[in-house]
């Protein structure tokens, strides 16, 4: 099984938070045992985890597969897991040796070591360091945590960790990068995590982190059309539709809306309805409702107002 699938499958049959039970702004609480027990992956990121590790610190191997999954789109074990091979493939990118970095990451023998890499990257551990690498990371926001991924040169991935179809959109990554994943934070990452708090704050209007949003022809056209909306601004399908030059695109204009994989950077949200009504959004009305008020003081304007 090679990482992705443990991703997807774990996605797939992940921890939800119910939105009934739960009060919005509590999606992002993190709780001290999380925060305890991400940090001591951090100082140790090549430790080699097992449950009973997990109750030495007083915490139920289930609940943390509960959060991870819900958080990260993992379990706790595929994280650490992940983590321990991305910190192996980066030594290797720096000129370590196969087999001084298969020691260093906590493997006792070469077989075992060779072998995970294989599993992970598709290529052997020789040139495992070539692979394309996505860091995945959390981000708070007052709507919930969003699952971010970047490559050294650019965002591929936001999206709100709830969104049912987060794992295709990451299947989809996947396929179009031919890449890994690894949980961990980049500068791209920290940069993301830096624009969303001002933009949430109410103090910044235009993202500068690079993108890349690879997908059909029809989909590019459509995705570059939303990052001309401005900030503040409505438009509605039929005017997407007829920016790209097919006016009577409006549904596969729709559709190509709803694949967005870059969430409030390329601004799916400023869609509405001819009507002017709020129509489908892959993370919810109710974050639809709250972007458009945080970017419009609490009022929709349409671009041609």
């Amino acid at each position: 099984m090679t990482f992705f699938k443990t991703v997807k499958d774990a996605l797939d049959g992940g921890f939800r938070p119910c939105k009934r039970c739960r009060p919005l702004e509590d999606l992002d609480v993190v709780p001290d045992w999380i925060t305890e027990l991400l940090e001591k992956v951090d100082q140790d990121p090549a430790r080699r985890w097992i449950d009973q590790d997990l109750r030495n610190l007083n915490i139920e191997p289930e609940r943390a597969r509960r959060w991870f999954k819900s958080h990260y789109g993992m379990t706790f074990h595929a994280y650490s897991r992940a983590r321990r091979l991305g910190k192996a493939m980066g030594n290797m990118k720096n000129g370590d040796s196969v087999t001084g970095t298969a020691f260093e990451v906590g493997y006792e023998s070469m077989a075992g070591f060779t072998d995970a890499i294989k599993k992970f990257t598709g290529h052997s551990a020789s040139s495992a360091s070539d692979s394309t690498v996505v860091f995945l990371d959390r981000i708070g926001t007052p709507l919930g945590p969003m699952l971010a991924g970047a490559t050294d040169e650019a965002i591929v991935v936001l999206e709100f960790v709830d969104r049912p179809m987060l794992p295709t959109q990451l299947a989809r990554i996947q396929k179009r990068f031919s890449c890994v994943f690894v949980p961990e934070s980049n500068p791209l990452l920290t940069h993301m995590r830096q624009e969303l708090s001002a933009y949430f704050d109410g103090t910044l209007s235009q993202f500068t982190v690079p993108i890349q949003f690879p997908g059909t022809e029809f989909q590019q056209k459509v995705w570059n059309a939303l990052l001309t909306v401005p900030y503040g601004k409505t438009a509605s399908y039929l005017d997407l539709a007829t920016w790209i030059g097919d006016p009577k695109a409006v549904r596969a204009v729709a559709r190509a809306n709803g694949d967005n994989r870059i969430s409030i950077v390329i601004p799916c949200h400023r869609i509405i309805g001819s009507d002017g009504s709020l129509t489908g959004y892959g993370g919810g009305l109710h974050r639809k409702r709250k972007l458009l008020d945080i970017e419009s003081g609490q009022s929709q304007t349409s671009m041609f107002d």
